[in-house]
């Protein structure tokens, strides 16, 4: 069992950065790779970027390529992902999952980022 919480959204200027973390417990975290999603209005949930359980491999959507960075501290039970120069289409709820290596999927409750124009 996973549990997973979002923090950091809110609104920004496009041009601007925003940090979102993502707090996980349970006992399998630490064998679970992580996810950000995100999910714009009116859009089907989109994948963003992934970090394997040692966070020694990562790979992001070509969209927020050289933009975002997706990091974890597996001390802390964090994930976080680090969006810079961020633009109006990059408005959407974002989301945090967890793939543990059963291949069992957990999600966030999301956080809503909204870029201004």
């Amino acid at each position: 069992q996973v549990q997973l919480v979002e923090s950091g959204g809110g609104l920004v200027q496009a041009g601007g950065s925003l940090r979102l973390s993502c707090a996980a417990s349970g006992p399998t975290f630490r064998r679970a790779a992580m996810a950000w999603h995100r999910q714009a209005p009116g859009k089907e949930r989109e994948f963003v970027a992934v970090i394997t359980w040692s966070g020694g491999g990562t790979y992001s959507a070509p969209s927020v390529r050289g933009r975002f960075t997706i990091s974890r501290d597996i001390a802390k039970n964090t994930v976080d992902l680090q969006m810079n120069s961020l633009k109006p289409e990059d408005t959407a709820i974002y989301y945090c999952k967890a793939t543990t290596d059963g291949g069992i999927d957990y999600w966030g409750q999301g956080t809503q980022v909204t870029v201004s124009s």
